[in-house]
């Protein structure tokens, strides 16, 4: 048995040795293909970590408007964030924003980043066979070899310090170059122009129509640049890393073999993989912090434009305890995010650095412990230079890992920012067709009001104002009249009254396509022939001269041949000639609506109207703080400019420059007729003096009933 046994031993000797020698003659072989499969294996497994949520998304997601894919989370929760097909869908399409074509400047600068991200690494590289050659000649004791390795390595410094430079200078200007792009089509769409028509207005339809974004100008603002920024770190953050795993694995399989790399390739990956499922949402913590970040800002901002009422009311510590429960939300937040980062950045460092660090000095220790087939034995000198730069490439590609793997977080939380920016965009793309989500009182839910909601009105260009069956409804669902008709001809001025509530504003806000048409027939000059004078006023930022000319700019009234000299004459129309010098001349500056009274602002707004000479005027109490003198004077003026006036006013002075009237009641009724100002206003003074007199009866009747009492007691 002993002697079978030795011969089996040697038996299997002689075929290892066999299997040796033909491995080691095919060896070359083995090492391209192994080597191949790397590359692939790499960019295969970075593709699949990054998009692994894709399938599982897009099988959870069911089909939606215009095919889109929501993560909208259940109401009083935020929406699902991640790495997956949504994310990735929402990328390309701002991609196709950010980089609009090959010749782009925003493509220039993504190809000169690359070059000089593949240049850095071909540095490294040869930093890398450089250390081994400097430890190598200190080693062997050669003075002269040690002076010009140190020479070769001062002279490297250049061209990489270079290099750095210019890639942290390449990677801020492509992000610049993306908010830049980014930010013009968003204000682009949510400003609109005069040639959108209906599909415009989209910053008003948005806080007024819409309740999915209460913080567009956050957006705007902050979220554009974080997501710009993010967008212009991960691309060095993912490609450099991903490039420099392929070459410095190659590099180094060429010096202890691609079968122990293959090999240290398995265990990281399996320590990836479960470091990968410890991650934590890290996407949806960034779209969080956003969301409440916002709501923060939109508590302060309500504060200050409601400043005088919170004051007037002494509402200070309520005001305070909603700001403190708003930030105490946002840290709150930011405590779970930090405490998430504290444990995840352990085990992530101990993983990465430690574990992965020990199995690499297991791998360059092969060459010296085991005979590898095909690598000739070799002194202490050639040794120790093969470990130094065996060890510096393992380094460098273990840090470059690592950076793939801190990449999935980078790209979790650019997925959290891609949300926020596709959720503006998807939003206004859905008012421009006329697509609300908006909260609707109780009674939206009857059928009959529903039936009414869910209708859509027909709009007419036409020089007169005509409605025929047309609902009037707040955005909220609140049906004001069922039905509204009327027909207004140029130079026929209207006169709307009507208790608080009951529909004049929405009337106009329909004139001015600012609200949808929910059924009927809408007959109306296009928006731009309205002009609207509210009770106080719009004054921009800016000029004198600009708040008489709003919105045009000195350009634009030079361009159709007004000079200031003619706007001093529309000035003087409404008693405003001496604003001009006392406030420094047309071009000085001003925080308008602190300067200029009440009724100074209003005359301003009727020499804006003046200026343009629109077809139509909406008058909503646009007189209420200007003498009755002054009134007069501008209600006739308007008339022989050939402006028609739609107004709303409960002075009974202006009653006599109207024809029409339209007196809604309140209950959902409206009264449309020819106006007699004289014989309603003798109608008016009988009701007050009648008003009068009903309210001296409890007088009367107290002291009857003391006369009463006194003829009794006689």
């Amino acid at each position: 048995m002993a002697v079978l046994s030795t011969q089996q031993s040697q038996a299997v000797k002689e075929r290892f040795a066999q299997f040796t020698k033909v491995y080691a003659a095919h060896r070359p072989a083995v090492q391209r293909t192994l080597n191949i499969a790397f590359v692939f294996y790499v960019l295969g497994s970075t593709y699949f970590s990054l998009s692994g949520g894709s399938r599982k998304s897009q099988a959870g997601d069911g089909p939606t408007k215009k095919g889109r894919a929501t993560k909208r989370g259940e109401p009083g929760k935020p929406a699902k964030v991640a790495v997956d097909a949504v994310f990735y869908r929402r990328l390309g399409q701002i991609l196709r924003i950010v980089i609009p074509g090959i010749r782009s400047k925003e493509a220039l600068l993504l190809f000169m980043h690359s070059s000089l991200l593949i240049f850095r690494t071909a540095i490294s590289l040869y930093v890398a066979a450089l250390d081994g050659k400097i430890v190598a000649s200190l080693v062997r004791a050669k003075p002269l070899e040690f002076f010009w390795n140190i020479v070769r390595w001062l002279l490297v410094a250049v061209p990489a310090t270079w290099t750095n430079s210019w890639l942290s200078y390449v990677q801020n200007k492509l992000a610049i170059a993306y908010r830049t792009r980014l930010t013009k089509e968003i204000i682009k769409q949510y400003l609109g122009d005069e040639d959108q028509g209906s599909e415009g207005k989209v910053y008003y339809k948005l806080a007024n129509l819409d309740d999915r974004i209460k913080n567009p100008d956050q957006m705007i603002t902050h979220d554009i640049q974080r997501f710009s920024t993010h967008l212009a770190a991960i691309y060095s953050n993912l490609a450099k890393p991903v490039l420099d795993v392929i070459l410095y694995n190659y590099q180094l399989s060429q010096n202890v073999g691609a079968e122990g790399l293959m090999g240290l390739t398995f265990l990281v990956n399996g320590t990836a993989v479960l470091l990968r499922y410890l991650t934590p949402p890290f996407g949806m913590y960034a779209a969080l912090s956003a969301q409440l970040a916002g709501s923060l800002r939109h508590t302060h901002s309500r504060l200050a434009e409601f400043s005088e009422e919170v004051a007037f009311m002494g509402g200070e510590n309520t005001e305070k305890l909603l700001v403190e429960r708003e930030y105490a939300g946002v840290m709150e937040h930011e405590h779970r995010i930090l405490n998430s980062r504290w444990w995840f950045g352990c085990i992530e460092e101990g993983v990465i650095k430690w574990l992965w660090g020990s199995f690499g000095l297991v791998l360059c220790a092969i060459p010296v412990f085991f005979k590898v087939p095909g690598i000739q034995t070799v002194d202490l000198g050639s040794r120790t230079e093969g470990f130094v730069t065996n060890r510096r490439l393992l380094l460098s590609s273990s840090d470059a890992f690592g950076r793939v793997m801190y990449s999935y977080k980078d790209l979790a939380e650019l997925a959290g920012y891609t949300a926020r920016v596709s959720e503006l965009l998807e939003t206004m793309e859905d008012i421009r067709a006329g697509k609300y989500e908006k909260a609707l009182v109780s009674t939206a839910s009857l059928e009959e009001n529903g039936k009414i909601l869910r209708g859509r009105g027909q709009i007419i260009e036409s020089e007169d104002i005509q409605f025929e069956n047309v609902p009037i409804v707040t955005p909220n669902g609140d049906i004001l009249v069922r039905s509204l008709s009327f027909h207004v001809t140029p130079g026929q001025h209207l006169l709307i009254v009507g208790p608080n509530g009951c529909g004049k504003s929405s009337l106009f806000r329909i004139l001015g396509g600012l609200w949808p048409v929910y059924g009927g027939v809408v007959r109306k000059p296009p928006a731009s022939q309205f002009i609207l004078i509210p009770q106080r006023p719009y004054l921009s930022l800016g000029t004198l001269r600009d708040q008489v000319i709003y919105p045009h700019s000195k350009t634009d009234m030079e361009a159709r041949g007004t000079t200031d000299a003619e706007l001093m004459k529309i000035l003087a129309m409404v008693q405003m000639e001496g604003v001009v010098e006392r406030e420094g001349g047309w071009d000085a500056a001003r925080e308008w609506r602190e300067s200029l009274s009440g009724g100074d602002q209003q005359k301003i707004a009727w020499a804006r109207l003046f200026y343009h000479c629109p077809k139509y005027a909406v008058l909503d109490e646009a007189t209420s703080l200007v003498p009755l003198e002054v009134e007069g004077r501008m209600m006739e003026h308007a008339t022989e400019l050939g402006i028609t006036l739609l107004t709303v006013s409960h002075r009974p002075s202006l009653w006599k420059y109207h024809s029409l009237i339209l007196h809604y009641d309140g209950q959902g009724g409206y009264i449309f007729t020819k106006l007699d100002a004289e014989k309603r206003l003798a109608l008016q003074e009988e009701k007050q003096a009648l008003e009068s007199k009903l309210l001296e009866v409890p007088k009367m009747r107290e002291r009857l009933a003391e006369l009463k009492a006194l003829a009794a007691e006689e």
